[in-house]
């Protein structure tokens, strides 16, 4: 697996949209044609596809081999996730960390009341050096439960952020 590095700005701009995130999503675990993207997120298959194509260019998104679908057997072009996007750092800003939160926020609403598993909301006052322990930590916590991914169990997303709020 290649070692993270930080974002270029175009891989940057690339995920600067909530619809991009969910798009990965939803192709983490199974390829999907554009046109199941569209039907799974509830959205124009146009725009979709715009979307998708972004994502290819910037190597966030594969296209897999074409299958035939319908009656008339026309060809269609399943994507999946390379997971490139866990590989790089992206560089923190209010339009990054806003455009996962939302996509985060439209998975939320999408499973309902089913969606909440914990939730933990704090507001305290850290030295520089608590900061980057609780980065790390958090940053630790992140990857020891992703090697714990197994493909025959619950679905679950972690979103952490550590941010700055007035005082």
């Amino acid at each position: 697996m290649p070692k993270d590095r930080d974002a270029t700005p175009a891989e940057m701009r690339a995920l600067g949209h909530p619809l991009r995130w969910r798009i990965l999503r939803v192709t983490l675990n199974k390829s999907m044609t554009n046109k199941e993207i569209a039907a799974r997120l509830g959205r124009d298959p146009g725009t979709t596809l715009y979307h998708v194509r972004v994502l290819v260019r910037q190597g966030f998104l594969e296209a897999e081999s074409p299958r035939s679908s319908g009656k008339r057997g026309a060809l269609e072009i399943p994507y999946r996730a390379t997971g490139k996007s866990w590989r790089i750092r992206i560089k923190p800003s209010a339009g990054s960390t806003a455009a996962i939160l939302d996509a985060v926020r439209e998975e939320v609403l999408e499973m309902g009341d089913e969606a909440a598993v914990h939730t933990l909301r704090l507001g305290v006052r850290l030295k520089a050096s608590d900061v980057d322990e609780l980065k790390r930590r958090v940053s630790e916590l992140g990857q020891e439960f992703n090697s714990r991914d197994d493909p025959d169990s619950e679905p679950v997303g972690l979103l952490a952020v550590v941010h700055r709020r007035r005082p």
